[in-house]
């Protein structure tokens, strides 16, 4: 590998809900973890807090970030 394209990304709720809690919470990782290795990014670090969740990830440069975490297919 030679490249190294890592991005801090924060994901927020509409409205800023609290909606990280309790089962939530415990399954953020495991279900983040699932859709990058779909997507076939490296989940570096992730920390899930009440109402957003920060994610470090390294995107392959032929992947735009917009691309990684919206809705697009490739």
């Amino acid at each position: 590998m030679r490249w190294e394209c890592k991005y801090h990304v924060v994901i927020i709720p509409k409205y800023r809900r609290k909606v990280f809690y309790g089962r939530l919470r415990r399954r953020v990782g495991q279900i983040l973890r699932e859709l990058c290795e779909q997507r076939g990014v490296e989940l570096i670090e992730g920390k899930a807090m009440a109402d957003h969740v920060h994610l470090c990830l390294s995107i392959p440069p032929k992947y735009s970030v917009a691309r990684t975490i919206g809705r697009a297919h490739a």
